[in-house]
């Protein structure tokens, strides 16, 4: 099968990084990225993500963004994105040059979007949910309903497009993604089996997730993506989507989802608790131990600035316990 080619989009949309950003050897330069959705205040699962990202971006002196993923405006909380950076600050954290909000780059997905509806990668959809779950029990590998392809080869009379799908095509694209996850290992997944043509521009006119992720990173130059394992089922359809839009990819590391005491994933929606309040020295030693990095205990009450020296003096990867979930330490709860 023949390669896919680098498209005009990738000279775009790179040119507008950092040219530094653009050296793709081996001796480039380390950057790693924060991206919180401001739908409620950090959390110790996002503090657990947010240290992770940001220590591995620290080593060999690579760079730190932080990105407000707002793009999903219904679920936003007004304020909340400051909320966010101001926890951070507290914690300790510095990141380099100034936060960027994914609603203020519209533009820019609307040009990819364009870019893989000129190359015939998409179609129009006319179908709601509720159509989708009547006409299939085939599940994608995130547990959705898999899209049957009704709208594939066109749209019926008298409907109209709602949505805009990728269409994923073993005949036209090695849909077979293989990757090595810094944290998690091998992992192999056949997007057009486990998930099917996915949505990019969604009914509601938000543009998805999957490709909004997929320039930023490009745009940004970010080199290393350090996030919860419940994103590890996404990345597949991350790296299709930089293939055929001639985007570099990547390295990626998935850390445990932190779960409380159901199993289910500590999450805003599931109302974990706020990081506020406690010392932030606390919450940093509890995160460093949730990822395999307890310090020792004289530093129970050091200053915020002693624990991150340690941190980044002995952070490592491969010491990151190698499951997609683990139960919070009982005070994050």
């Amino acid at each position: 099968m023949a390669p896919i080619p680098r498209y005009p989009f990738s000279i775009i949309v790179l040119a507008q990084a950092n040219p530094i950003n653009l050296v793709l050897s081996d001796n480039r330069v380390r950057i790693g990225r924060f991206a919180p959705s401001p739908s409620g205040p950090l959390h110790f699962g996002s503090l657990v993500a947010a240290l992770g990202s940001a220590l591995e971006a620290a080593r060999d002196g690579g760079r730190w963004l932080v990105r407000i993923e707002d793009i999903d405006a219904p679920r936003n909380l007004p304020g909340a994105d400051r909320l966010i950076l101001q926890q951070l600050e507290r914690l300790g954290f510095r990141w380099d040059g100034e936060p960027v909000w994914q609603s203020r780059r519209i533009d820019l997905y609307r040009a990819a979007l364009a870019e893989l509806a000129a190359q015939g990668r998409t179609y129009g959809c006319a179908c709601s949910r509720k159509e989708i779950a009547d006409s299939t029990l085939a599940r994608a590998i995130d547990g959705a309903r898999r899209y049957p392809g009704t709208c594939r080869n066109g749209l019926a009379p008298g409907r109209r497009a709602r949505a805009s799908r990728l269409r994923v095509d073993a005949a036209r694209d090695d849909v077979r993604i293989v990757f090595d996850d810094l944290v998690q290992g091998r992992i192999e997944q056949d997007v057009a089996h486990d998930v099917g043509d996915f949505v990019l521009d969604r009914a509601d006119g938000q543009v998805a997730y999957q490709l909004a992720v997929v320039v930023d990173d490009a745009e940004q130059g970010v080199t290393e993506v350090v996030r919860g394992a419940d994103l590890l089922d996404s990345t597949p359809r991350q790296i299709l989507l930089q293939r055929m839009l001639g985007l570099p990819t990547p390295r990626y590391a998935h850390l445990p989802v932190v779960l409380d005491r159901h199993g289910d994933k500590l999450s805003k929606q599931t109302r974990a608790r706020p990081i506020e309040g406690g010392p932030p020295a606390a919450a940093l030693c509890a995160a460093l131990g949730f990822l395999g990095h307890a310090p020792p205990g004289e530093f129970d009450g050091a200053p915020v600035a002693a624990v991150w020296d340690w941190a980044r003096a002995n952070w490592s990867l491969a010491r990151v316990p190698r499951v997609r979930g683990a139960l919070a330490p009982g005070p994050m709860l």
